[in-house]
Protein backbone atom coordinates (compact mmCIF):
# COMPACT_ATOMS: atom_id res chain seq x y z
CA UNK A 1 0.00 0.00 0.00
CA UNK A 2 1.08 4.14 -0.41
CA UNK A 3 0.23 6.79 0.92
CA UNK A 4 0.25 9.97 -1.69
CA UNK A 5 0.35 13.53 -0.28
CA UNK A 6 -0.52 16.41 -1.80
CA UNK A 7 1.96 19.12 -1.33
CA UNK A 8 1.66 21.03 -4.32
CA UNK A 9 -0.29 24.03 -3.20
CA UNK A 10 1.07 27.62 -3.45
CA UNK A 11 0.07 28.33 0.31
CA UNK A 12 -1.32 31.98 -0.72
CA UNK A 13 -2.77 32.60 2.73
CA UNK A 14 0.63 31.87 4.71
CA UNK A 15 2.79 34.69 2.87
CA UNK A 16 5.01 35.37 3.53
CA UNK A 17 6.34 32.16 5.22
CA UNK A 18 5.64 30.49 1.81
CA UNK A 19 7.26 33.03 -0.09
CA UNK A 20 10.81 30.67 -0.13
CA UNK A 21 9.32 27.55 1.34
CA UNK A 22 6.19 25.60 -0.02
CA UNK A 23 3.80 25.31 2.37
CA UNK A 24 4.39 21.39 3.68
CA UNK A 25 7.96 22.36 4.29
CA UNK A 26 7.16 25.30 6.96
CA UNK A 27 8.73 24.19 10.41
CA UNK A 28 6.46 22.45 12.82
CA UNK A 29 8.93 22.58 16.36
CA UNK A 30 12.44 20.88 14.76
CA UNK A 31 10.42 19.37 11.36
CA UNK A 32 9.02 20.31 8.68
CA UNK A 33 4.99 19.88 8.24
CA UNK A 34 5.93 16.97 5.61
CA UNK A 35 8.00 15.21 7.67
CA UNK A 36 5.70 14.39 10.01
CA UNK A 37 3.29 13.16 7.88
CA UNK A 38 5.47 11.01 6.51
CA UNK A 39 6.62 9.92 9.75
CA UNK A 40 2.71 8.92 10.91
CA UNK A 41 2.41 7.08 7.81
CA UNK A 42 5.43 5.40 8.57
CA UNK A 43 3.90 4.51 12.08
CA UNK A 44 0.76 2.93 10.73
CA UNK A 45 2.67 0.98 8.05
CA UNK A 46 2.48 2.39 4.96
CA UNK A 47 6.48 3.28 3.91
CA UNK A 48 5.87 3.91 0.46
CA UNK A 49 5.02 6.88 -0.24
CA UNK A 50 3.98 9.52 -3.15
CA UNK A 51 4.76 12.83 -3.17
CA UNK A 52 2.79 15.31 -5.42
CA UNK A 53 5.20 18.12 -6.07
CA UNK A 54 4.92 21.79 -7.80
CA UNK A 55 5.36 24.84 -6.17
CA UNK A 56 9.26 24.99 -5.02
CA UNK A 57 9.13 21.26 -5.77
CA UNK A 58 13.24 20.92 -5.28
CA UNK A 59 13.07 22.29 -1.61
CA UNK A 60 11.27 19.10 -1.19
CA UNK A 61 13.30 16.77 -3.61
CA UNK A 62 16.45 17.72 -2.25
CA UNK A 63 15.25 17.29 2.06
CA UNK A 64 13.58 13.92 1.29
CA UNK A 65 15.41 12.47 -1.56
CA UNK A 66 14.49 8.80 -2.28
CA UNK A 67 13.13 8.45 1.49
CA UNK A 68 15.75 5.88 2.71
CA UNK A 69 16.93 8.87 5.15
CA UNK A 70 13.82 8.74 7.10
CA UNK A 71 12.93 4.53 6.66
CA UNK A 72 10.42 4.77 3.75
CA UNK A 73 10.76 4.73 -0.23
CA UNK A 74 9.62 8.14 -2.08
CA UNK A 75 8.60 8.58 -5.40
CA UNK A 76 7.85 11.83 -6.92
CA UNK A 77 4.79 13.22 -8.89
CA UNK A 78 5.12 16.33 -10.61
CA UNK A 79 2.92 18.92 -12.17
CA UNK A 80 4.10 22.44 -13.47
CA UNK A 81 0.84 24.07 -12.52
CA UNK A 82 -1.38 24.20 -9.53
CA UNK A 83 -4.15 21.47 -9.68
CA UNK A 84 -6.18 21.74 -6.71
CA UNK A 85 -6.71 18.80 -4.50
CA UNK A 86 -8.14 15.91 -7.01
CA UNK A 87 -5.96 17.23 -9.56
CA UNK A 88 -2.72 17.20 -8.09
CA UNK A 89 -3.65 13.36 -6.60
CA UNK A 90 -4.40 13.03 -10.35
CA UNK A 91 -0.68 13.40 -11.12
CA UNK A 92 0.34 10.21 -8.72
CA UNK A 93 -1.64 7.84 -11.35
CA UNK A 94 0.87 6.24 -12.62
CA UNK A 95 2.35 4.97 -9.37
CA UNK A 96 -1.22 3.74 -8.40
CA UNK A 97 -2.55 0.05 -8.91
CA UNK A 98 -4.18 -0.96 -5.44
CA UNK A 99 -6.02 0.34 -2.43
CA UNK A 100 -4.08 3.68 -1.19
CA UNK A 101 -4.18 5.95 1.07
CA UNK A 102 -4.70 10.00 0.00
CA UNK A 103 -3.89 13.00 2.66
CA UNK A 104 -3.36 16.63 2.66
CA UNK A 105 0.03 17.61 2.97
CA UNK A 106 -0.70 20.79 5.07
CA UNK A 107 -2.50 18.96 8.45
CA UNK A 108 -1.30 16.99 10.63
CA UNK A 109 -3.01 13.73 11.37
CA UNK A 110 -3.48 11.94 15.15
CA UNK A 111 -5.98 9.27 14.43
CA UNK A 112 -5.18 5.29 14.17
CA UNK A 113 -4.62 5.27 10.44
CA UNK A 114 -4.08 1.32 10.48
CA UNK A 115 -8.32 1.15 11.59
CA UNK A 116 -9.42 3.17 9.06
CA UNK A 117 -7.74 1.32 6.56
CA UNK A 118 -9.02 -2.27 7.97
CA UNK A 119 -12.66 -0.55 7.88
CA UNK A 120 -12.31 0.38 4.27
CA UNK A 121 -11.44 -3.22 3.05
CA UNK A 122 -13.83 -4.98 5.40
CA UNK A 123 -16.76 -2.53 4.06
CA UNK A 124 -15.38 -2.97 0.42
CA UNK A 125 -15.88 0.70 0.21
CA UNK A 126 -14.65 2.63 -3.14
CA UNK A 127 -13.60 5.93 -0.67
CA UNK A 128 -13.14 6.05 3.01
CA UNK A 129 -13.27 9.86 4.58
CA UNK A 130 -11.62 10.15 7.51
CA UNK A 131 -13.99 12.72 9.51
CA UNK A 132 -13.27 14.35 12.76
CA UNK A 133 -16.22 15.05 15.19
CA UNK A 134 -16.35 18.75 15.66
CA UNK A 135 -18.54 21.15 18.39
CA UNK A 136 -19.30 24.41 18.45
CA UNK A 137 -21.81 26.82 20.09
CA UNK A 138 -23.69 29.24 18.00
CA UNK A 139 -23.62 32.86 19.72
CA UNK A 140 -27.07 33.35 18.60
CA UNK A 141 -30.47 32.25 20.52
CA UNK A 142 -32.13 29.83 17.86
CA UNK A 143 -35.74 29.82 17.70
CA UNK A 144 -37.89 26.68 16.57
CA UNK A 145 -41.22 27.99 15.18
CA UNK A 146 -44.35 25.82 13.63
CA UNK A 147 -46.06 28.22 11.00
CA UNK A 148 -45.76 31.34 12.98
CA UNK A 149 -46.00 29.99 16.80
CA UNK A 150 -42.81 30.10 18.48
CA UNK A 151 -42.54 26.86 20.15
CA UNK A 152 -39.24 27.26 21.81
CA UNK A 153 -35.57 29.23 22.13
CA UNK A 154 -32.48 27.44 22.77
CA UNK A 155 -30.02 30.23 23.83
CA UNK A 156 -26.65 29.46 22.35
CA UNK A 157 -26.95 26.03 21.80
CA UNK A 158 -24.39 23.55 21.26
CA UNK A 159 -23.78 22.27 17.47
CA UNK A 160 -22.24 19.31 16.63
CA UNK A 161 -21.34 17.76 13.15
CA UNK A 162 -18.34 15.76 11.16
CA UNK A 163 -15.83 17.71 9.48
CA UNK A 164 -13.51 16.54 7.01
CA UNK A 165 -9.82 16.02 7.84
CA UNK A 166 -8.50 15.40 4.25
CA UNK A 167 -7.19 11.96 4.39
CA UNK A 168 -9.08 9.36 2.48
CA UNK A 169 -8.73 5.89 1.92
CA UNK A 170 -9.30 5.05 -1.79
CA UNK A 171 -9.34 2.65 -4.58
CA UNK A 172 -7.21 3.38 -7.94
CA UNK A 173 -10.46 3.91 -9.87
CA UNK A 174 -11.39 6.98 -8.15
CA UNK A 175 -8.72 8.67 -10.88
CA UNK A 176 -11.32 7.78 -13.66
CA UNK A 177 -13.71 10.64 -11.97
CA UNK A 178 -9.95 13.21 -12.22
CA UNK A 179 -9.61 15.15 -15.71
CA UNK A 180 -6.46 15.22 -16.49
CA UNK A 181 -4.31 18.38 -16.26
CA UNK A 182 -6.82 20.26 -15.16
CA UNK A 183 -7.65 21.90 -11.35
CA UNK A 184 -10.33 20.00 -9.88
CA UNK A 185 -11.92 19.41 -5.80
CA UNK A 186 -11.99 16.71 -4.08
CA UNK A 187 -15.08 17.73 -2.99
CA UNK A 188 -16.09 16.48 -6.48
CA UNK A 189 -14.57 13.74 -6.80
CA UNK A 190 -16.52 12.12 -3.97
CA UNK A 191 -19.99 13.77 -5.57
CA UNK A 192 -19.32 11.80 -8.49
CA UNK A 193 -18.41 8.56 -7.16
CA UNK A 194 -22.00 8.69 -4.97
CA UNK A 195 -23.74 9.21 -7.64
CA UNK A 196 -22.38 6.24 -9.59
CA UNK A 197 -23.99 4.64 -5.92
CA UNK A 198 -20.01 3.72 -5.14
CA UNK A 199 -19.80 2.64 -1.53
CA UNK A 200 -18.44 6.15 0.26
CA UNK A 201 -17.60 5.75 3.79
CA UNK A 202 -16.55 7.47 7.00
CA UNK A 203 -14.13 7.15 9.65
CA UNK A 204 -14.57 9.34 12.50
CA UNK A 205 -12.37 10.24 14.85
CA UNK A 206 -12.42 12.69 18.29
CA UNK A 207 -8.62 12.74 18.30
CA UNK A 208 -8.98 14.80 15.30
CA UNK A 209 -6.13 17.12 13.51
CA UNK A 210 -4.27 20.52 13.08
CA UNK A 211 -4.97 22.24 10.42
CA UNK A 212 -2.48 24.79 8.68
CA UNK A 213 -5.04 26.80 6.77
CA UNK A 214 -3.66 30.32 7.53
CA UNK A 215 -1.02 31.84 9.44
CA UNK A 216 -2.44 32.02 12.89
CA UNK A 217 -3.00 28.33 12.67
CA UNK A 218 0.44 27.83 11.78
CA UNK A 219 1.23 29.74 15.09
CA UNK A 220 -0.61 28.01 17.48
CA UNK A 221 0.62 24.75 15.69
CA UNK A 222 4.20 25.85 15.73
CA UNK A 223 3.83 27.27 19.30
CA UNK A 224 2.42 23.85 20.27
CA UNK A 225 5.32 21.53 19.03
CA UNK A 226 8.42 24.00 19.82
CA UNK A 227 6.38 23.63 23.78
CA UNK A 228 6.14 19.92 23.68
CA UNK A 229 10.09 19.95 22.60
CA UNK A 230 11.02 21.77 25.68
CA UNK A 231 8.92 19.17 28.03
CA UNK A 232 11.10 16.16 26.81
Amino acid sequence: MKSVILAGGLGTRLQPYTTFLPKPMLPLGEKPILEHLIEWSKKNGVKSIVLCVSYLRKTIEDYFEDGKRFGVNIEYAISDKPLATAGQLKTAEKFIDDTFVCMYGDSIYNFNLRNMIKQHKRSKSFVTMSLHEYKTNLPYGVIDTKNTKVIAWNEKPELKVNINMGCYVMEPGVMRFIPKNKPFGMDDVIKKAMSKKLIVSSFISKNGFIDIGNKESYRKANERFIQKLGKI
